[in-house]
C-alpha cells in the first residue's frame, strides 16, 4: 500500500498526531499516556509560546487512509543562536515496526532542515530539556515515568541503520527512601545553617509559594546555562509552566532558601508520580480522570524529582544537604518510600555520584539521543 506524507494543518490532523501513539502503543505494557489536555497546548501554535521562536513542522504518515506513524521538526533559533548552531531536531517520533515508515519521516525532517540551513539534526529532542527526550535503550520492561519517552527496542535500531551517531546519554535512577538516607544529611545542613545567613522557606499552601516563583526561574535561568538541550526561559514560558504543574504540585515537597534580604539561593521542587492515575485516566481529565490523578497523587508512594538549583557563589557550601534533609524528611512523613531521579546526564558526574553514594540506588532506565551530520556537510 502507497506511504504518503502529509503535514498536520488542521485541527483533525492534530487531533490525530496526538492521539496515534496510544494507537501504536495499544498493547505495550509499560507505555504511559499522556495528559491530552497538556498535549493540545503543546502542539499549538498559539498557546505554546516556543512557537514564537521556533521553526516548527508536524508530519503524518499514511497507509491508504490508516495513520501510521508521526514525526515533529524543530528549529530552535535562540539555542542556535546562542550556541552558534546550524541544528535542526527531530520529537516526538512514533511509527509501527516498520522501517520504511520511519526512514520516511525521518528523510522528511533532514530534507527540511536542509531547506532551513541547517547542518545537522539530532533528536528524540523537543522544544527544551523539560519534555521527554532520547529514544530508551535501557530499562524496557520497568514501569514509566511521567514526562519521559517510552520507545520500543525497534526505534533504535532504526536510527542507527539510518546513520545516526549516539550524541547524548541520560540516566534515571530509583532509590528507596529510608530515616538512615535523612539522617545523613543532617549533620550537613546544620552546620551550613550555622556558618551562613540562611532563611529557609517551607510551605503549606500554594499561595505561600506565588511570590518565590519569578525569583526561582531568574535563578534557573542563571545556573541552568551549560545543561544541555536548556534554553532561558521567557516570561510566558514561566506562565505556561506555572499553569501546567502548579496545580499538581504539593506545596510540602518545595522548599526554598533564600538569604535574609530575601534573594533565592536555592530550591527543590519534588512532586508525587502520578502515573499510575494518568494510566488509569487513559490520559484524559474529563469525565473522570481527573478523580483517578487526585488520587494517584495522594497514594504514591514514589517521590519524583523536578527542579533544583543553587546560586553558583553558595555551591559547595551545604545547601543541598538542607534541602535534601528537608525535602526527604517532608517525604517521608508523607509516607513515600522511593525516590525517582527523572533525567540526569550520564556526563553529569557529580550529580550521580551524590546519589551512588545512596545506599538501595537502582540506575534502571537509560536514553540516548542522537545525532546525524546532515549530506551538505560533507560536500
Amino acid at each position: 500500500m502507497e506511504l504518503t506524507i502529509r503535514e498536520v494543518k488542521s485541527k483533525g490532523d492534530l487531533n490525530t498526531f496526538i492521539h496515534l501513539p496510544e494507537r501504536i502503543h495499544e498493547h505495550h505494557q509499560n507505555w504511559l499516556p499522556p495528559l491530552y489536555l497538556d498535549e493540545w497546548k503543546l502542539f499549538s501554535a498559539t498557546k505554546n509560546p516556543a512557537f514564537k521562536h521556533c521553526e516548527t513542522i508536524l508530519l503524518l504518515a499514511f497507509k491508504g487512509a490508516k495513520p501510521v506513524g508521526r514525526i515533529m521538526g524543530i528549529v530552535h533559533h535562540p539555542y542556535n543562536q546562542k550556541h552558534q548552531l546550524k541544528t535542526a531536531r527531530f520529537a516526538f517520533i512514533e511509527c509501527y515496526h516498520d522501517k520504511h515508515v520511519f526512514d520516511t519521516l525521518i528523510t522528511h525532517i533532514e530534507n527540511w532542515a536542509i531547506a532551513n540551513n541547517c547542518t545537522e539534526v539530532i533528536g528524540p529532542m523537543g522544544f527544551s530539556d523539560k519534555e521527554p527526550q532520547g529514544f530508551l535503550i535501557k530499562g524496557f520492561e520497568r514501569e514509566t515515568m511521567m514526562v519521559t519517552n517510552c520507545s520500543f527496542p525497534y526505534m533504535v535500531s532504526f536510527i542507527e541503520q539510518a546513520g545516526y551517531q549516539p550524541h547524548i546519554d541520560l540516566c534515571q535512577y530509583s532509590v528507596r527512601l529510608t530515616e538512615d538516607i535523612i539522617e545523613r544529611y543532617r549533620p550537613f545542613a546544620i552546620r551550613a545553617l550555622r556558618n551562613y545567613a540562611l532563611v529557609v522557606h517551607e510551605f503549606t499552601s500554594t499561595r505561600a509559594i506565588v511570590p518565590f516563583i519569578k525569583p526561582v526561574f531568574d535563578l534557573i535561568n542563571k545556573t541552568y546555562v551549560d545543561i544541555y538541550g536548556f534554553s532561558t526561559i521567557t516570561i510566558a514560558e514561566m506562565d505556561e509552566f506555572i499553569t501546567r504543574f502548579l496545580p499538581l504540585l504539593d506545596p510540602r515537597l518545595i522548599k526554598v532558601i533564600t538569604n535574609e534580604q530575601g534573594k533565592v539561593l536555592a530550591f527543590v521542587v519534588a512532586m508525587a508520580d502520578l502515573s499510575n492515575g494518568l494510566r488509569k485516566a487513559k490520559g484524559r481529565i474529563f469525565p473522570v480522570g481527573w478523580v483517578y490523578i487526585l488520587l494517584a497523587g495522594r497514594k504514591s508512594k514514589r517521590l519524583v524529582l523536578l527542579l533544583g538549583a543553587i546560586a553558583d557563589e553558595m555551591r559547595g557550601k551545604g545547601l543541598d544537604a538542607i534541602l535534601g534533609y528537608l525535602l526527604l524528611k517532608s517525604a517521608l512523613s508523607k509516607g513515600f518510600t522511593t525516590i525517582d531521579s527523572h533525567l540526569i546526564m550520564k556526563d553529569n558526574y557529580k550529580m550521580r555520584r551524590e546519589i551512588e553514594r545512596l545506599e538501595n540506588f537502582d540506575l534502571y532506565k537509560e536514553y540516548r539521543i542522537f545525532s546525524k551530520i546532515l549530506p551538505s556537510m560533507k560536500s
